[in-house]
C-alpha cells in the first residue's frame, strides 16, 4: 500500500483540514505530502514564508532572512536563544518561483537524529502555493528524501505532528492575525 493518510485534523471546517500522506511508491524513499487551504490571498502566504516578520509571526520566536536563491533562513524557536546558538535551525533557499514554489534544505544539526546527517544532501522541502480564488490559497508541502526504513518511520510521525501544528499556527495567524501558539 504505497499511499497512506497518517494524520488528519478532525476539525469540521473542511477548508482548514491538514492532510498528511506518505508516498512510499519508490521502495527506497518516502515523500511526506501535507496540504491545507487558507482563506487569504496567495501574497499573504508567500510573505509568511519569505520574510522575517512572516516567520516570527507564525513559526519561530526569531528569524534572520536572506531570501534569494542560495540564500539562508535562520530560525530559533527558543525565545531565550539567539540566532547562531545551538538551537538555531538553518534552511538554505535552494530555488523558488515567486509566489508559486519554494525549495528549502535544512542543515542537519545535533538537534536532529544523527542518522539524518548521512542523508542531508538528499533532504528537501518543496512548497507549492496555488490560488483557489483571490482570497483563498492552497499550500502543498513535499518532504522529499526520507528513507523508507525503520529509522525514518517513527521520525515521520514526529514531522507530521510538528508540521501540522505549524500549519495550524500559520492558518490562525493569516486568518485572524493571532497565531494559535506563541513561541
Amino acid at each position: 500500500m504505497p499511499l497512506v493518510v497518517l494524520a488528519q485534523n478532525t476539525n469540521n471546517d473542511s477548508e482548514n483540514r491538514i492532510i498528511s500522506v506518505i508516498d512510499s511508491t519508490h521502495a527506497n524513499n518516502m515523500v511526506l505530502k501535507q496540504s491545507f487551504v487558507v482563506n487569504v490571498p496567495k501574497d499573504s502566504v508567500w510573505n509568511a514564508y519569505t520574510t522575517k516578520k512572516g516567520w516570527e509571526s507564525w513559526a519561530t520566536a526569531m528569524a534572520e532572512i536572506d531570501f534569494k536563491i542560495n540564500g539562508i533562513i535562520k530560525t530559533n524557536y527558543n525565545k531565550n536563544g539567539k540566532i547562531g546558538d545551538d538551537s538555531t535551525i538553518t534552511l538554505h533557499v535552494v530555488n523558488y518561483i515567486p509566489k508559486q514554489m519554494l525549495t528549502l534544505q535544512a542543515e542537519i544539526t545535533k538537534n536532529f537524529p544523527s542518522f539524518m546527517k548521512d542523508d542531508e544532501k538528499e533532504l528537501f522541502n518543496m512548497i507549492l502555493f496555488g490560488s483557489i480564488s483571490a482570497i483563498k490559497t492552497k499550500v502543498i508541502s513535499y518532504g522529499i528524501g526520507y528513507k523508507n526504513n525503520e529509522k525514518y518511520k517513527p521520525l515521520m510521525k514526529f514531522f507530521i505532528q510538528g508540521n501540522a501544528e505549524s500549519y495550524r499556527n500559520l492558518i490562525a495567524y493569516l486568518e485572524t492575525g493571532i497565531p494559535s501558539v506563541k513561541y
